[in-house]
């Protein structure tokens, strides 16, 4: 009965429920907040705030004021009832194994739970402490083990940030030595240019300057000639020297081959100026990209029985039953690898795969298995791949492990490149524009030879270039 009594009091007036954050009026009265507060809204209007209980009034809005003790109560009758069966009324002893419930006495031995396995609430409580410990202690491995993998990435992050400030700026001085190098040489050619016009226009002015003196001197002898042929004295025409000498053919022929000796502007040495621009390209692949005809050769000892190999040793193919000769490299699934091997360094190499119905081409230590599905590369701890099959969804393996790609490519053309001392290994889509598929970072431990698995159709190479 008293506790019935004191349900009643705890009861909002105004939602008729147990409170709710209680808060006081200067009447005394006490409210859910959210109850009282909807009520004075509602009074906003009328000038004056009343309360729901005795109707004291008041012109400003009244401070509601948090009842502690008030709050302390309906907390405390909340866990007394928590804590007693709703059914008999009793306090809750025992925990129901096979219902998962707490308890009272009555409902042990006449209730619902008769017969079901018990035990008390404090020992059930106990074992579920005890997991959720367990389940705490596992929480915090895993919290620490995804610290561990944020720093990882942070570090990762920090070396990716220094690495491409590091080429950024290696790249920026490699553009401005270019650029200082073309000025130069444009400096060298249009002084050349220069050079040679003012020889040419020397020569060229001293032929007129000559060619003039001539050009007077002749006009005065004809003047004289033309007086002569007026005079009516024979005698004085026939005093008068030959003027043969004035129309001498080998005085114009030595002009002429003066002339012809002027030449134009000597384009040949303009142009042995301009291939040093051959040179500042060349210095540019020295600079970055120090590039070495390297080739890739598949390497036919290694060949599966079922894998023709190219006279270039530059394509498998499958075709059944080649009959190679049994050799301890050889595999015996449809797989083979390169001649060459890597050990440091940076590589890159290319292969054509839109010819085959499903292939996996990567990299793998010579100690791979030759039998087995551990052979297969990408399916052990010694190999790694790009993969890619009928249903035209790309992955890469390694150690059986999946990671599942998004990217598509349909050029069919792959690029692997490998930078062996950072432990990198990255595929790339060689569709325009260029877009990277996947790099897997590991320590290598050993030489790298280029794989090839392919079921149907044929892996072409189309060449390496070491970097």
């Amino acid at each position: 009965m008293a506790s019935a009594d004191l349900r009643q009091e705890l009861d909002c007036s105004i939602c008729l429920n147990i409170y709710t954050d209680p808060v006081t009026l200067r009447c005394g009265h006490n409210f859910c907040r959210v109850c009282i507060d909807r009520v004075l809204d509602t009074q906003k209007g009328s000038g004056v705030y009343t309360c729901p209980e005795c109707r004291a009034e008041c012109q400003e809005r009244p401070v509601l004021i948090r009842n502690i003790t008030l709050c302390n109560i309906v907390g405390s009758f909340l866990s007394t009832q928590n804590k007693k069966c709703s059914i008999h009324k009793k306090i809750l002893e025992y925990y129901c194994i096979e219902d998962a419930d707490c308890i009272c006495a009555s409902c042990s031995l006449i209730g619902q739970h008769r017969g079901h396995q018990m035990e008390s609430v404090d020992e059930a409580a106990e074992k579920k402490k005890e997991k959720l410990r367990n389940v705490c202690q596992k929480l915090s491995t895993k919290r620490e083990e995804t610290e561990k993998r944020v720093q990882r990435l942070q570090e990762r992050m920090r070396a990716d940030q220094e690495k491409a400030a590091c080429v950024t700026e290696t790249v920026t001085a490699l553009f401005r030595d270019i650029r200082r190098q073309l000025e130069d040489l444009e400096k060298r050619v249009l002084s050349e240019i220069s050079r040679q016009e003012e020889n040419v226009s020397r020569s060229v002015s001293d032929l007129i300057q000559q060619l003039e003196i001539k050009k007077d001197k002749l006009s005065r002898k004809m003047c004289h000639i033309e007086e002569l042929c007026n005079m009516c004295d024979p005698v004085t025409v026939l005093k008068e020297p030959d003027t043969g000498d004035l129309c001498d053919t080998e005085d114009s022929e030595r002009h002429d081959n003066r002339l012809h000796g002027v030449g134009d502007l000597d384009v040949g040495l303009i142009s042995g100026t301009l291939h040093t621009l051959s040179d500042v390209i060349r210095g540019i692949n020295i600079g970055i990209y120090v590039q070495e005809a390297t080739d890739i050769l598949l390497d036919v000892n290694t060949a599966a029985n079922n894998i023709h190999i190219s006279d270039d040793r530059k394509t498998a193919s499958v075709l059944l039953n080649q009959n190679h000769p049994e050799t301890p490299e050889r595999f015996q699934c449809d797989q083979v690898i390169s001649t060459r091997r890597f050990s440091s360094g940076r590589h890159y190499w290319e292969v054509e795969i839109s010819k085959s119905k499903s292939w996996r081409v990567g990299m793998c230590y010579p100690c791979i298995d030759r039998r087995g599905r551990q052979s297969y590369i990408g399916y052990n701890n010694k190999s790694w791949a790009l993969c890619g099959g009928y249903n035209k969804l790309y992955s890469v393996r390694h150690d059986s492990k999946v990671i599942r790609l998004h990217d598509t490519i349909p050029c069919g053309r792959v690029r692997i490149y490998l930078d062996y001392e950072a432990g990198q290994l990255s595929f790339y889509s060689l569709c325009d524009p260029i877009k990277h598929l996947h790099t897997v970072t590991a320590t290598f431990t050993e030489p790298l030879h280029a794989a090839l698995w392919l079921y149907g159709g044929c892996i072409k190479i189309s060449g390496g270039v070491r970097k």
